[in-house]
């Protein structure tokens, strides 16, 4: 009769320990398609940024016209992009590399960087890239603890018997950091540099070099002595 109510409690423990595991995936998945969300809410604020910044832009520098093509070519196959999130962060792909050829265009026009407008779609660009990046890091997080479970025991076992399976990163690159981030670069060797100072132990001689043979003694010629 003992070992009836151990095997009984055993089986009511394992029990209990796997709806606590199920009960863990579902709030891991929760966690993850939240995190999904906030990275989609940041990728649509891009999208809405990026027609005014064209348009700046533009203002300035309407001979680009290529490249105002290509950004919103690459915009609009971004919106479409549907799938994975991985197949949709490799649609982000070509619109990042548009817009980093579309600010270093602006970064040749000063009064453009001067202008209110542009310095504002500018850095409202700026700051939404920080929260993706932010959004992203979150997401990648929960997918990482996520899919660690689904492959270690015993909450595999769970994993397996509801087909909970792994998820994919998101992994996008930021499309501002080469213009806005770029560390100054500093060259030592382009002119104004300081001459070598002279061995140790040697003096410059006042009023330029000596001449050949050895310096005159201080105040003047040297005498000459007496004949005889």
């Amino acid at each position: 009769m003992t070992a009836l109510w151990v095997i009984l409690g055993i089986v009511v423990l394992l029990l209990l320990a796997g709806v606590v595991s199920y009960n863990r995936f579902v709030s891991q998945k929760n966690l993850i398609r939240d995190a999904f969300a906030n990275i989609d809410t940041e990728l649509r604020r891009r999208y809405d940024l990026i027609p005014n910044l064209v348009e700046a832009v533009r203002g300035y520098a309407a001979h680009e016209k290529q490249t105002f093509e290509n950004v919103t070519r690459a915009r609009a196959a971004a919106m479409s992009a549907t799938g994975s999130p991985a197949e949709q962060a490799a649609a982000e792909g070509p619109l990042v590399a548009a817009l980093r050829q579309l600010m270093a265009i602006a970064e040749n026009y000063p009064q453009l960087r001067a202008n209110e407008n542009f310095a504002s779609l500018q850095a409202e660009l700026a700051n939404t890239e920080d929260r993706l990046q932010t959004s992203r890091r979150i997401y990648n997080a929960n997918v990482r603890e996520y899919n660690r479970r689904v492959q270690a025991v015993p909450s595999n076992i769970i994993a397996s018997m509801f087909r909970f399976k792994e998820e994919e990163f998101f992994e996008i690159e930021e499309a501002m950091r080469p213009t806005l981030e770029e560390a100054p670069r500093v060259d030592f060797g382009a002119g104004g540099g300081s001459a070598a100072p002279p061995p140790a132990g040697t003096a410059p001689p006042a009023g330029g070099a000596p001449p050949a043979g050895g310096a005159p003694p201080a105040g003047g010629a040297p005498e000459t002595p007496p004949a005889g």
